[in-house]
C-alpha cells in the first residue's frame, strides 16, 4: 500500500496520500468543466463569434496533442511525474486568470482566447499524460480499475454540476467569471499535489535510446495489440464524432433552440446525470458482464444517445436532450474506466507514459480535426444536420471493438504483450 490502512473499509480514499490526488482532482475537474462550457459562451454571448469561430477555440485546445503529444509521453516516461502535474497547474491557471483581467480592462477579444486555450492545451497535454502515468506509481496495479473509477468519479460529479454553475456564473458575471473559476481550481489542484508525501522515484533509463526510438515502440505497442488497436482506433473515431458535436452545440442551443446560458447549463446537467452512475456502477457490471463485453455494450449505448440529440428542439423536445446526454455520458464514463484500466494493467510499466501518449495523440488529434469539421459542416448544411452527422460516425466507432477479438471475450486479459513483437501475445 502506499500509506495508510490497509483495510477495504473506505478503499483508498483511505490512503492519505491518494486522498490528496483525488481532492486536487475534483476541484481541478469542477473548475475545467466550468470553463468548458464558460468559454464558448463568453464568445458566443459576449464576442459575438460565428459557429466557426466557435469550433475554433476547441480546435487551439487540442492540436498540441498533434504537435508534442508523442514527444511528452516518452519524456514522462524518463522523469517523475508529480512535478509536471503542479507546474502544469500553475501556468494553466496564470494564463486562465489573463482572460477575466482583460475583460475587466475591457480589452478581451477572441484572438486572446485562442491564444489563452492554447496554452493551455499545451500545459494540459503534459499535465493528461503524466497524470494517467502517476497513477500506477501510487497505487498498486491490483486497485487501478477502483483509483481510476474514484478519479472519473470526480469526473462525474463536475459533469452534474459545473454546467449549472457556470450557466450561473456567464448569466451573473458573464463568462469571463466562469474562466476565473477554473483558474482558482488549478491553483488548488497544484496546493494537494504539492502536499503528496510519498517520494516519487525517476524511472530507470533505457540506455541511450533516442526519443524517436522511444516513440516507436509506444506505436508499436498499440498497433502490435488487436486489443489495444481496436480500443484506440473505436476511441479516434468517437472523439472525432463528439469533437464536432462539441463544437457547435452551444451554438445550437443559442441559436436554433433558443435557451439563456442558465437553461444550458441547468439540461446539461440533468443529461451528465449518466456519468455520475456510470462511476458508481461500473465496477459492479465489470463483474457482472465481464469487462471486455461492458466495454463494447457502453460504446453502443453512448451511440444510442447520440441518436437522440439532433431530435431536441423547444418546450418538451428538450427531452430528446436531457435523455441522450444521460445516456451517452454514462456510456462514454463506463467505457473509459474500462479502457484506462485496461491499458494500465496490460501495459509494462516503462511504456505507460508513451501508451497513453499514443493513445491520446490518436484521440485528440481527431478532435482538433473534429472541431473545425464541426464548424465547416455547420456552414454548409446547418447545426441540426451536423449533429445527425456526429451521430452517424459514432455509430461507426462501435465496429472497431465489435469486429476485435473483444466480442469473443468475457474479461480483458491482463497479461503484458511484449512491445517490440509482430505478433500480439496470446490472450
Amino acid at each position: 500500500m502506499a500509506d495508510g490502512s490497509s483495510g477495504d473499509n473506505g478503499g483508498l480514499l483511505r490512503q492519505r496520500d491518494f486522498r490528496h490526488l483525488w481532492a486536487a482532482d475534483l476541484i481541478s475537474q469542477l473548475g475545467t468543466r466550468v470553463s468548458y462550457l464558460a468559454v464558448p459562451l463568453l464568445a458566443v454571448s459576449t464576442l459575438n463569434a460565428s459557429a466557426f469561430e466557435v469550433s475554433l477555440l476547441r480546435a487551439f485546445q487540442t492540436v498540441a496533442y498533434l504537435l508534442i503529444g508523442l514527444q511528452v509521453g516518452a519524456w514522462c516516461d524518463r522523469i517523475r511525474c508529480r512535478p509536471v502535474l503542479v507546474v502544469a497547474d500553475l501556468g494553466r491557471a496564470v494564463a486562465l486568470g489573463s482572460v477575466p483581467l482583460a475583460a475587466a480592462l475591457g480589452v478581451l477579444g477572441i484572438g486572446q482566447l485562442y491564444v489563452v486555450v492554447f496554452v493551455v492545451g499545451v500545459l494540459t497535454v503534459f499535465f493528461d499524460v503524466a497524470h494517467q502515468t502517476y497513477l500506477p506509481r501510487l497505487v498498486e496495479r491490483a486497485r487501478l480499475i477502483e483509483g481510476n473509477a474514484r478519479l472519473q468519479g470526480n469526473a462525474s460529479v463536475a459533469a452534474v454540476a459545473a454546467p449549472t454553475l457556470a450557466g450561473y456564473l456567464v448569466q451573473w458575471f458573464t463568462g469571463a467569471g466562469g474562466v476565473l473559476a477554473d483558474a482558482a481550481s488549478y491553483l488548488w489542484s497544484a496546493l494537494w499535489l504539492r502536499s503528496i508525501h510519498r517520494p516519487e522515484q525517476a524511472p530507470p533509463r533505457e540506455g541511450s535510446t533516442r526519443m524517436r526510438e522511444e516513440i516507436r515502440a509506444g506505436l508499436r505497442l498499440v498497433s502490435g495489440d488487436p486489443i489495444l488497436r481496436a480500443i484506440a482506433g473505436s476511441t479516434a473515431t468517437f472523439c472525432l464524432a463528439q469533437a464536432i458535436y462539441t463544437a457547435i452545440i452551444v451554438v445550437f442551443l443559442v441559436r436554433v433552440v433558443h435557451l439563456s446560458p442558465a437553461a444550458i447549463g441547468l439540461l446539461n446537467t440533468v443529461g451528465l446525470t449518466g456519468a455520475l452512475v456510470a462511476a458508481f456502477a461500473t465496477r459492479p457490471l465489470a463483474a457482472l458482464l465481464g469487462q471486455a463485453r461492458l466495454l463494447w455494450l457502453t460504446v453502443l449505448v453512448a451511440a444510442a444517445g447520440f441518436v437522440l440529440v439532433p431530435l431536441t428542439g423547444p418546450g418538451a423536445r428538450l427531452a430528446f436532450f436531457a435523455v441522450g446526454g444521460f445516456v451517452t455520458s454514462f456510456g462514454i464514463i463506463a467505457c473509459n474506466i474500462v479502457e484506462v484500466s485496461f491499458q494500465q494493467a496490460r501495459c509494462p510499466a516503462h511504456l505507460l507514459g508513451r501508451l497513453n501518449a499514443t493513445v491520446k495523440f490518436l484521440m485528440w488529434g481527431t478532435i482538433s480535426l473534429g472541431s473545425v469539421l464541426g464548424g465547416v459542416l455547420a456552414g454548409l448544411v446547418g447545426l441540426r444536420s451536423t449533429l445527425w452527422i456526429a451521430a452517424m460516425i459514432v455509430g461507426l466507432s462501435t465496429l472497431w471493438l465489435v469486429l476485435s477479438p473483444l466480442r469473443r471475450m468475457r474479461d480483458l486479459p491482463t497479461a503484458t504483450p511484449t512491445p517490440h513483437a509482430d505478433q500480439a501475445p496470446a490472450t
